[in-house]
């Protein structure tokens, strides 16, 4: 049960923030645009919990029922009203200025969404105009710098680890910053925050300010992962597609520690990228590294890929067991190999524009049950076709752990019945059940968890 200590407050951005349109303050009142007032509330609501143990969005929406917001146009910019917030974001009676900011980038972000949604300059119809979205989508955040050398290293993995495996996150992002090399995450707990807290002090040590802590999260998943205070540029994408092709577009490399079917879901949407026959040549360093102890883990996901995807997969990454040095150099090798290709290309260094990612990538899944139990799961399908219906498998997977919408269909229907050839299927279950067992599903010490899926062979 969350605990709670709630107040009412008035804040308006620090720094400047463009006024809104009459039509835009309607699109997000809730006698206005339903659904848009419902996102932003939600996003608001997460973002005022950074730092709580939760991993249910259901939970924290239940126990602050009665939080609302309203949106104030005055002369001088945009007021937010927050009523019946939690308290743990204020200092006697004054909002952090971390939370603050995230605030008004979600204002940001949903308004320039559905603004962008409506125009008829965004062709989402082919592969192309989606890409272009998610650019827009991001220059509007103000996350592209054209001119910056390639130095965004993306940082993937669960936001429920262990404690070793968490210090470990934080060594490898201390190394990373001593490199002055930049963080990107999904922005929450666990191993979104600890390379980007290692990095704040390496980076510290070598005199280096403004320093970039890049969270990019979707409404779907923010109140289950809120964003750590670390954060000092966050990005809330539409969906998740858009999410994942924003971090594989603005990153330069990626790293992954361990985690669980998140983890695994965005493993397989880089992999199905990479094994595209048009991205053989794109350099693109990717790394899967833990603590001994999680050497158990990154060895199950390097037999996962070569048992459903083939050896040929294996082959787009490194694995790296306990050592944060040589991960940061090898690393910073590869990133020399991602400047050196883009400059030849003309390819621009803020937005990688030369990979292709295939439209099955690119169109939001929705997790029902009919569409989890019509995933075509078979070993004969090319390889980055397999990658992306394993990828949405994984999704629904995460949906029915702690989406709102997934957990309420789980709750109506019962677990999703995820069916295919038994060569893929096998292996599947054999990941899963170890996700379980390590307590990959949900937060430690939590109650027993309780798969969201059925696998049938």
């Amino acid at each position: 049960m969350v605990q709670r200590h709630v107040i009412n407050a008035s804040v308006s951005p620090k720094g400047s923030l463009e006024t809104l349109s009459q039509r835009e303050v309607q699109q997000l009142s809730e006698v206005g645009s339903g659904s848009s007032y419902t996102l932003f509330r939600q996003c608001v609501l997460a973002i005022l919990n950074t730092g709580a143990h939760v991993d249910n969005a259901k939970t924290i929406l239940e126990a602050y029922k009665d939080f609302d917001v309203r949106i104030h146009q005055q002369d001088r910019g945009v007021r937010l009203e927050l009523l019946n917030a939690p308290a743990d974001a204020f200092v006697d009676g004054e909002m952090i200025a971390s939370t603050r900011e995230m605030l008004f980038s979600a204002l940001r972000d949903i308004v320039y969404t559905q603004s962008g949604l409506d125009s008829p300059r965004m062709d989402l119809s082919h592969s192309a105009g989606i890409t272009d979205y998610v650019f827009h989508l991001l220059r509007n955040a103000r996350t592209l710098r054209p001119g910056v050398e390639p130095k965004i290293v993306v940082c993937w993995g669960g936001h429920s680890i262990n404690t070793e495996e968490y210090k470990y996150t934080k060594k490898v992002g201390h190394e990373l910053g001593l490199r002055l090399l930049d963080i990107c995450t999904g922005c929450g707990p666990g191993v979104m925050k600890g390379p980007m807290k290692g990095a704040t002090i390496s980076h510290a040590k070598q005199r280096l300010t403004g320093g970039r802590y890049l969270g990019l999260t979707e409404p779907g998943i923010i109140a289950a992962e809120a964003p750590n205070p670390i954060v000092n540029e966050l990005v809330i994408l539409p969906d998740i597609e858009k999410r994942l092709e924003a971090f594989v577009r603005v990153g330069h490399g990626i790293i992954i520690f361990p985690g669980g079917a998140g983890t695994a879901e965005e493993f397989l949407y880089l992999l199905g990228i990479l094994m595209h026959p048009d991205n053989r040549d794109i350099p693109f360093p990717v790394i899967l590294t833990g603590p001994k102890e999680a050497e158990p883990y990154l060895q199950q996901l390097h037999e996962f890929v070569g048992a459903t995807l083939g050896a040929t997969a294996q082959t787009h990454y490194q694995i790296i067991i306990d050592n944060p040095a040589e991960v940061a150099r090898h690393m910073t090798t590869g990133l020399k190999a991602v400047k050196q290709f883009r400059r030849e290309r003309n390819d621009a260094f803020h937005f990688n524009w030369l990979l292709k990612i295939d439209e099955g990538f690119q169109r939001p899944f929705d997790p029902t049950h009919a569409n989890m139990a019509s995933l075509q799961l078979r070993r004969d399908l090319p390889p980055h076709e397999l990658a992306i219906n394993l990828r949405q498998a994984f999704s629904g997977i995460v949906a029915g752990n702690v989406k709102e919408k997934g957990i309420h269909l789980i709750e109506q229907h019962g677990p999703y019945e995820i069916h295919g050839d038994a060569a893929v299927m096998k292996p599947l279950d054999k990941l899963l059940q170890a996700f379980v067992e390590q307590h990959r599903m949900k937060l430690p010490g939590g109650a027993a968890y309780v798969p969201c899926y059925r696998v049938v062979s």
